[in-house]
């Protein structure tokens, strides 16, 4: 009788600990404070830039009004407003940076005067806002031409894959969503895929989304192309053979252009041998013939700092400009 009440005894305790137990969890829950703002994503800056100074930037939008047309022809996700944003934020950021770092720099590792140092560092600091305001600016322009190449590198093969789909019996609807899920990662598999989007998740009937990607588009190839499908299929006509006389017609256009390219790339050669090559070595035997003559300074630069501007920053912005203009004029395919 005693074991059987110690037990319940020991019994209901271990049941009132259990109940105190989740009362206080359940209080604990209840004050838990909430997450006021999401966590910072480091591949959206633009989001954190927005936050900081979005509606500080309401007085700069008149000034990159044509950034807005850019913008969308490029295809980068981000918001008018919010590209603004990140380019005054990190516009200032840069020249804080190089009005701190430059005048450092100059005064102690190449022990130039101290207002010297000053007075480049407000030079720097003024090139490279204006630097990183141009580089904002141009980066959606540049966008748009790489997008605009790699859509018409890719339209003699993308005509033909719609033109076997087409004679296979396809509505316009399913050629579009295969091409939006090709393994091979191409250029107009996003268009395709906002094609698909503005059908299945905007209600969009695909003639509207054809004339909304066209309207976008920052290629005139491409453009042309979705219209003519447009007016093919308003009109009853064989979308397949229009689709394979495009397809030729792209053909031939991308021969005539991989012989331009041949053209280009090798007066590009002679320029990069004449320009990073060989005017660098005589840039370095004259300041070396000038340095033994007593001469060969620029203001309060005298050769061995002009020797290294050339060395570390000259010839590395030369290869970086060349590597942009390579890649603005090589084919993708």
């Amino acid at each position: 009788m005693k074991n059987n009440k110690a037990f319940k005894k020991i019994k209901m305790f271990q049941n009132n600990l259990k109940a105190l137990v989740k009362k206080s969890r359940k209080k604990f829950l209840e004050h838990k404070p909430e997450k006021s703002q999401e966590p910072f994503d480091y591949k959206r800056p633009h989001l954190l830039a927005y936050r900081l100074i979005g509606e500080k930037t309401e007085r700069a939008l008149p000034l990159f009004k044509d950034l807005d047309s850019n913008l969308q022809r490029s295809g980068l996700k981000v918001t008018f407003k919010a590209y603004v944003s990140l380019t005054v934020f990190a516009t200032i950021l840069i020249s804080l940076a190089a009005l701190a770092s430059v005048p450092s720099l100059l005064f102690f590792a190449f022990k130039l005067p101290l207002l010297s140092a000053i007075m480049f560092g407000i030079g720097g600091s003024l090139f490279t806002s204006a630097f990183s305001i141009i580089g904002f600016y141009v980066y959606p322009i540049y966008r748009a031409d790489k997008l605009r190449r790699e859509l018409e590198d890719e339209l003699p093969f993308t005509t033909g894959y719609m033109a076997i789909l087409t004679s296979a019996g396809v509505s316009p609807e399913k050629i579009f969503y295969s091409l939006s899920n090709l393994s091979v990662p191409l250029t107009v598999s996003e268009e395709a895929k906002d094609i698909v989007r503005d059908v299945n998740l905007f209600g969009l009937d695909i003639i509207s989304a054809l004339e909304k990607t066209s309207k976008r588009t920052s290629s005139e190839r491409f453009r042309e192309m979705l219209e003519g499908f447009i007016s093919t299929i308003h009109s009853g006509s064989n979308l397949a053979a229009y689709l394979r006389e495009k397809s030729r017609q792209y053909m031939k256009l991308k021969r005539i252009n991989l012989r331009k390219f041949s053209d280009s790339l090798s007066m590009l050669s002679e320029f990069y041998v004449a320009l990073l090559v060989t005017g660098p070595l005589l840039f370095v035997i004259m300041l070396a013939v000038m340095a033994m003559l007593g001469g060969g300074t620029l203001g309060a630069l005298g050769p061995d700092i002009l020797l290294q501007m050339l060395t570390y920053l000259g010839i590395p912005l030369g290869s970086i400009m060349f590597l942009i203009i390579l890649d603005a004029v090589s084919p993708k395919w």
